[in-house]
């Protein structure tokens, strides 16, 4: 027994030797790599509790005490109740240096799970009036679990660190319910990157469509703009029997849907950037034989340039308006109606300063360029306030077909648990590597 316990605390004080040389160095990439191995089990377990206890926006109580409790127990600096429920930790390395930003968001959606995991969410509750399963289907849980995993390596490093770390859990990513403000825009007007003079932010997405082991970027325009839009038509009722009396707004409504078409086709330019204009539905009368008085329409636009948004939107509500008059109709055009993310900017000169750090992360082959997306995301309001770098962490299992895999935003979504652990590295070294360079970026670089 003797022996055994002798032979136990050999190992246990190689191991810290080995940590000390590791430290030694310029780079601590070697060490990081060695404390996300023995973090992993963690953050998975984080990862299948939240999954299991989902949390709509602007609702992830329990999250952000799970959060907080944990940044609380690292020693950090940890503020609560940011824009509803948003937790911040602040952690400051024992050297000087810039100050960076790490951010994850914490929200799940109205969706009812049907996937086979012990650890599967049950959750049900009332959304827009009506009962509905709640399911982490975007990844979130992983992003948090993700960022406490880094919030403990980078804690045990302190005495290394340069500068100060701002861990920014943020809520209702998929937007605030109605009538409400939220997400990364609420969390920019409270404060959060100004009351800690922010120099840089990095951000990451879990993608179930990607192979784990690989990172996905593109500098600039990575993510599209969107806003949404609800289009009132407004005629004049009748029996289904006389049209002649009526002013007939489902007919307007239908003209306007397909004269909208025209927009992406006809005055982008699509050779410089993509665009998408989708009506998604459209709600008017109730009985076969009743033209109804009013019928609305609800969409949305995706763009990758300011000039393409404005654009596109001019020729919404002069198609809307116009073609409603032409039948005698009259059509009211509310743009945005509820939601506006501007593009997901990344940082020219930041991205190509940081491609070495992914690229140490996954190894040059896993570290792809891709297209833009015109998916959008929050983050955007982070990065139009200071310099940000926003990638994607491969989530489907090795081998897999991408085209068999669940997408996100549906009941089948899942992420392999072998994927977190490079989203600690990634992260981790990012900080580092970031902290090393001592510059500061411009936002002209956008």
């Amino acid at each position: 027994m003797k022996i055994k316990i002798t032979t136990l605390v050999i190992i246990a004080l190689l191991n810290v030797l080995s940590f000390q040389l590791l430290a030694q160095k310029s780079n601590y990439n070697e060490l990081i790599a060695q404390k996300a191995n023995l973090i992993e089990q963690k953050v998975i377990a984080w990862r299948q509790d939240i999954h299991q206890n989902p949390e709509l926006g602007n609702r992830e109580f329990r999250t952000a005490e799970l959060v907080a409790k944990h940044l609380q127990s690292l020693g950090m600096e940890v503020k609560t109740k940011i824009a509803f429920t948003g937790v911040v930790g602040i952690l400051k390395g024992d050297k000087p240096g810039p100050v960076i930003a790490l951010r994850a968001d914490m929200d799940a959606l109205p969706i009812e799970e049907i996937n086979d995991l012990p650890f599967a969410s049950k959750v049900k509750t009332i959304y827009n009036g009506q009962e509905t399963g709640v399911m982490h289907a975007c990844g979130h849980d992983g992003h948090v679990a993700i960022l406490m995993g880094v919030a403990e390596i980078l804690a045990e490093m302190k005495k290394d660190l340069k500068g100060t770390v701002i861990f920014i859990f943020q809520p209702a990513e998929e937007g605030a319910p109605k009538g409400e403000e939220g997400g990364a825009a609420l969390m920019v007007k409270e404060g959060v990157l100004e009351d800690h003079q922010v120099d840089v932010i990095f951000g990451l997405h879990l993608d179930s469509q990607l192979e784990v082991g690989k990172i996905t970027y593109r500098p600039a325009g990575a993510m599209a703009g969107v806003a949404d839009f609800k289009i009132t038509v407004n005629g004049k009722g009748s029996h289904g029997s006389q049209p002649w009396f009526s002013v007939d707004p489902v007919l307007v409504a239908s003209q306007i849907v397909v004269n909208l078409q025209q927009i992406v086709s006809r005055n982008v330019n699509l050779t410089e950037n993509a665009a998408a204009v989708t009506v998604g539905a459209i709600n008017g009368g109730n009985r076969a034989n009743i033209i109804p008085t009013k019928v609305e329409l609800i969409g949305d636009v995706r763009s990758f340039s300011n000039e393409d948004a404005t654009l596109i939107y001019s020729r919404i509500k002069q198609i809307a308006e116009k073609t409603a008059e032409a039948a005698g109709a009259a059509a009211v055009v509310e743009l945005p109606y509820q939601t506006r993310y501007p593009v997901t900017f990344n940082n020219v000169e930041l991205t190509k300063s940081m491609l070495p750090s992914l690229q140490k992360s996954a190894g040059i082959e896993n570290t792809l360029l891709v297209p833009a997306m015109t998916a959008a995301e929050d983050f955007s309001f982070f990065a139009q306030e200071v310099p940000g770098l926003f990638f994607f962490l491969g989530g489907m299992p090795k081998g897999q077909d991408p085209m068999t895999a669940a997408p996100h935003h549906s009941p089948e979504f899942i992420i392999d648990d072998n994927s977190f652990k490079l989203g600690v590295i990634a992260f981790c070294n990012l900080v580092f590597d970031y902290a090393d360079m001592n510059k500061n970026w411009s936002l002209e670089s956008h």
